[in-house]
């Protein structure tokens, strides 16, 4: 397996961090728009990693660069910005494919909080046959969330329900960042897209519709100390993914963002910073969410300031292989001082970056195997969760009522 590891950010670091300690692939190029974060990411690292510089917004580029070291599966480690043209360069050079953002949704132009206009991942579900007939796989969202949360709906159906009445992604984190009011552990830029686009949800019988920003506001009780979390609807793969391979009534996503957080959020989108359209600004052409992540702190620098752990996690209520009312979440946490000691990297990169890396080793083994433009729900589960508890990270899992109290 030769590996283009597109981004040396966060979560591209720390996965090449965790690439470094396995042994199934030959080369691993990691490639970003700075030659010189590149450079850093593989410093130290064995002959396996080289550094490249790349535009991701260029198809091209990213097929000349598959073409120039036989590279066999493509990662996309940046911003969901960039996924059509990384996604569309490896299909281009003939290699197989993997993310853990799809490609970017758009609101309906009407109603966009009843109605979905163009989903999360249309764009990629659209050219399906054409990978398929390739015989070329695209693996999309195979993140921690979507992702490992994708991975752990499919278990419970094939393992632990009859019939699944609702499957509800929750993510909750109990992190402080030392000397910052407001500094998010992942890409601004990615959580406005997230929380300010209209959530959608997903019902039998209904099909996707949509919600306002931050709706359904419930109180859940995360595992391993961290606690009660305010959460809240907000868009996310799981809901445009899980229901095409995995049979409920009923899924959702909620994020374990805080009042406060909230709070700042809908600040930013009154005063116009989330906008992605460039203003003029005493002659330079600039985008306010640009200007907005580039006066924050980089999430992958605060690593030595962050305490506390964070928890991605699926909760599926229905009916048990017993006939009765059944209910379990599913769930990953990583502390953060854990993350730090044992790779140099902060919990919720860490935690993002590790599944990537367990797919990859999965793909190179042949245990799983596919074409198309698939989910991680089109996967056996079980090995997927034992490799990753071999990677010193186990998952856990809570039966009973976990939703203290709507919000």
């Amino acid at each position: 397996m030769r590996i283009l590891l597109v981004g040396a950010g966060g979560v591209g670091s720390a996965a090449v961090a965790i690439a470094a300690r396995r042994n199934f692939f030959d080369l691993m190029v990691v490639a970003d728009y700075s030659a010189e974060r590149a450079g850093r990411a593989i410093t130290g690292r064995d002959h396996r990693f080289l550094a490249a510089q790349l535009d991701a917004s260029s198809a091209e580029a990213v097929a000349a660069l598959c073409r120039e070291h036989s590279i066999t599966h493509v990662l996309n480690a940046v911003d969901p910005r960039f996924v059509m043209p990384i996604f569309n360069g490896a299909f281009a050079a003939g290699a197989d494919y993997l993310d853990m953002a799809m490609s970017l949704s758009h609101p309906h132009p009407t109603e966009p909080y009843a109605q979905t206009g163009v989903m999360l991942g249309d764009e990629q579900f659209a050219v399906a046959d054409s990978w398929a007939a390739r015989g070329r796989l695209a693996l999309v969202g195979i993140g921690v969330e979507p992702g490992l949360s994708d991975v752990f709906a499919r278990y419970a159906a094939d393992h632990l329900f009859s019939e699944i009445d609702e499957i509800g992604v929750r993510d909750g984190s109990n992190i402080t960042v030392d000397g910052f009011d407001f500094a998010p552990s992942f890409s601004i830029w990615t959580t406005i897209e997230e929380c300010l686009n209209p959530p959608v949800i997903w019902e039998a019988g209904r099909g996707w519709f949509t919600t306002e920003p931050f709706s359904e506001p419930e109180v859940f009780d995360f595992p391993e100390g961290i606690g009660p979390v305010e959460c809240v609807n907000v868009e996310h793969e799981e809901v445009l993914l899980i229901p095409r391979w995995v049979d409920a009534k009923r899924v959702t996503f909620k994020y374990g963002l805080g009042t406060e957080f909230i709070e700042v959020l809908k600040t930013l989108h009154k005063l116009g910073m989330d906008k992605t359209a460039p203003v003029m600004v005493g002659g330079v052409s600039v985008s306010p969410r640009d200007v907005l992540a580039a006066s924050l702190p980089d999430p992958a620098t605060l690593g030595d300031r962050m305490r506390g752990k964070t928890c991605a996690g699926t909760l599926v209520r229905g009916t048990g292989l017993d006939g009765l009312p059944h209910e379990v979440y599913l769930y990953h946490v990583v502390d953060n001082e854990w993350s730090m000691r044992e790779y140099g990297h902060q919990a919720v990169v860490w935690q993002t970056a590790v599944n990537p890396i367990v797919a990859l080793e999965l793909l190179a083994s042949g245990v799983w195997s596919g074409a198309g433009v698939l989910g991680a729900e089109a996967f056996a589960p079980s090995p997927f969760l034992e490799l990753l508890s071999g990677y010193g990270s186990p998952w856990g899992m809570r039966v009973g009522s976990s939703q203290l109290a709507v919000a």
